[in-house]
């Protein structure tokens, strides 16, 4: 890019985003956990416009879609994977989304961990698109 609109692009600051540890919620309410974990990303909303989405190399899943994608159905067993950190979604290249699985098994355990992620999910299913 050559002329006025390179020093334009040149002027524009670099969007970094901070990593910080993952707090505990002390609840394993899907929407307050989404809240916290999930919408610096994915938006309040789901739709992937989070204050953090601009400075991802590529932009976050819109969430409310993932069973119109599904032919209608939403994949519970698949959405707790890509939380987990289980399966790797192309969409995420290099895996930018953090591996929840990891974060709340240290939070919580073992059982915690599986109680935040299905938490997370319903959540997520109820997001779906009508």
């Amino acid at each position: 890019m050559f002329g006025p609109a390179a020093a334009v692009a040149a002027d524009q600051p670099t969007k970094t985003i901070k990593t910080v540890p993952a707090k505990d919620t002390q609840t394993l309410d899907g929407k307050t956990m989404f809240h916290e974990y999930c919408a610096v990303c994915h938006g309040d909303d789901g739709k992937g416009n989070g204050p953090a989405a601009d400075a991802l190399k590529k932009a976050p899943a819109d969430l409310t879609q993932i069973a119109r994608k599904n032919g209608g159905a939403f994949p519970e067993v698949k959405v707790q994977r890509i939380i987990t950190g289980a399966d790797d979604v192309a969409a995420h290249g290099n895996r930018a989304m953090p591996i929840w699985g990891n974060i709340f098994r240290s939070l919580s355990g073992q059982e915690g961990e599986t109680l935040r992620v299905n938490a997370l999910m319903k959540y997520v299913e109820g997001l779906q698109a009508k």
